[in-house]
């Protein structure tokens, strides 16, 4: 499967099978449009007709695009199919990362929110350090023979119970030196209980740590309020510099959430930027068709436009040398992830798993609080079986709409969560979501080829 298009000057070709990915010039794209449904000597005659070239150019042309075909780096066949349901099972039962919900309550009241302000449909509730204790536990019990397992804490609001969050950290160090175990833990904050000792205790435990900022006051301020309504950029913003100035090279991400009311959100970026925030992520809200905040058809191209502006941005400040990083732009086209990785996705329901206050097992976060995809609990462990093995049966070729697409080994098939909330099945797709992600891709591919190009 091949995928072509053109950006900043740039014809790139994307053999979807193997990774390989070309730049060509005009000829040379127009020939591989054509090359597997035309036969060689029409198609030498057409392409040399069309941009005046010597019959033998567009010969050599030709047979250069044979060369690589038969190396396996042009119009590859796809083989991953059969693979799919065997390499899942090699993994079965084997946990290897849970988001654990420390706090089912928030102390802001983001109108978007699809957590429900934290309560996930539910009550209000904190976990306890017992609850937690077992969540480890449980972890490692079902984590086979991985040693690095990932923790992230999540909410509501995490800091709302960052005591026991404090107690959980010291426990599983404890446990690693009696199981060989090694945590890496992720933070996610709205920042209003940041203080000195959350950014040192942050800074020395937490791999990661994302912090929930729209960007431009007014537009972080429209949604991320409190519960009295006053917005509450003001207040985290010099938090999250600290805090980010502190890091000394650890990772932090600065992710924001852009709604109708700013599909231009490459100015949020800029504001990010101008904040001195250089580790960014925006993320397109998912929200019910008709709701005020959901994206439109008419965003649609506002959007697309939007992430091309910024990858040229992006070419603009590493020439500038002032690089930064956005999150859906990082790509290794030289290794990238695993072919397990690319057929099954994130891993959610199998080795991936959410975790209430209660000690409730589901999926993911997204799912938390729908009663019908609760899996267990993390003391009787996996119940729910049937439900699980859906997940288990959930990757790319199991999504009809996915096998023509060439972006499928990047996306994986895309969220279970958001197909589900869009079509009422994790198998689903949630089409304006895939545009969204096949735009991110092409301009991802396009920097790196720059970046190539640049440096010959």
């Amino acid at each position: 499967m091949i995928h072509s298009y053109r950006m900043g000057g740039l014809n790139i070709v994307l053999d979807t099978c193997s990774g390989s990915i070309h730049l060509v010039d005009d000829a040379a794209c127009y020939l591989i449009g054509i090359f597997e449904k035309t036969p060689r000597e029409e198609a030498v005659e057409r392409t040399a007709r069309k941009f005046s070239l010597p019959r033998e150019e567009a010969a050599s042309v030709y047979d250069q695009l044979l060369t690589l075909k038969e190396a396996g780096k042009l119009f590859t066949p796809d083989r991953f199919a059969p693979m799919a349901g065997a390499l899942k099972a090699k993994t079965s039962g084997v946990v290897k990362a849970l988001c654990l919900h420390v706090a089912h309550t928030c102390n802001l009241n983001c109108s978007y929110c699809f957590a429900s302000q934290g309560k996930y449909h539910g009550e209000r509730a904190l976990m306890s350090f017992e609850v937690g204790r077992q969540a480890l536990e449980f972890l490692i019990a079902h984590s086979g023979s991985r040693k690095n397992l990932e923790v992230d804490f999540f909410g509501g609001e995490p800091l709302m119970n960052f005591g026991v969050v404090k107690e959980l950290v010291a426990y599983a160090r404890g446990r690693e030196k009696e199981t060989g175990k090694r945590f890496r833990f992720t933070l996610t904050t709205n920042g209003m209980l940041i203080d000195d000792e959350v950014i040192d205790f942050a800074n020395r435990e937490m791999h990661n740590v994302v912090l929930s900022l729209d960007g431009r006051k007014e537009v972080h301020d429209r949604f991320r309020v409190d519960y009295a309504g006053k917005g509450s950029w003001e207040k985290i913003v010099p938090k999250f510099q600290k805090l980010a100035a502190a890091r000394d090279g650890k990772s932090y991400y600065i992710r924001g959430t852009f709604t109708h009311q700013n599909p231009d959100f490459l100015e949020d970026i800029r504001a990010m930027l101008d904040l001195g925030f250089t580790e960014l992520s925006m993320e397109p809200v998912v929200c019910a068709p008709g709701d005020p905040m959901a994206l439109t058809e008419e965003d649609l191209p506002i959007v697309l436009k939007q992430y091309e502006d910024l990858a040229e941005l992006m070419l603009q400040r590493r020439r500038e040398g002032r690089p930064f990083t956005f999150y859906h732009y990082m790509i290794d086209l030289k290794g990238g992830p695993c072919v397990y990785k690319r057929i099954s996705g994130c891993g959610s329901g199998t080795e991936y798993l959410a975790v209430t206050p209660w000690g409730d097992l589901y999926p993911c976060h997204q799912f938390v609080g729908e009663e019908r995809f609760r899996l267990g609990d993390i003391w009787q462990g996996v119940t729910n079986t049937a439900v699980q093995s859906e997940f288990a049966a959930c990757n790319v070729y199991a999504r009809p709409e996915c096998a023509d697409c060439w972006a499928k080994l990047y996306c994986a098939g895309g969220c279970a969560a958001n197909a589900y909330h869009y079509s009422g099945k994790i198998e689903g797709i949630y089409p304006y979501g895939c545009e969204l992600f096949k735009k991110r891709m092409e301009c991802a591919i396009y920097l790196e080829a720059a970046k190539a190009v640049e440096g010959k």
